[in-house]
């Protein structure tokens, strides 16, 4: 059975975009802003694909 990940990380975020660590936590944290979500809790995939306008197929392809 082939497992897939169903949120992202601010390495992922690094990868997908070329920005810094950084940048792709800072990413995370406005996207957790607008799905109202608290500090500990993760960002789908699919949240940040409707965020960033990217496909998710785009994305998983990041993430393999």
């Amino acid at each position: 059975m082939i497992t897939e990940r169903i949120c992202i990380y601010p390495k992922d975020v690094m990868l997908i975009t070329g920005r810094s660590e950084r940048s792709g936590c800072r990413l995370l944290q406005t996207i957790r802003k607008k799905y109202n979500k608290t500090k500990h809790q993760f960002v789908s995939i699919f949240e940040f694909s409707e965020y960033t306008g990217l496909q998710i197929e785009e994305i998983r392809t990041f993430l393999e």
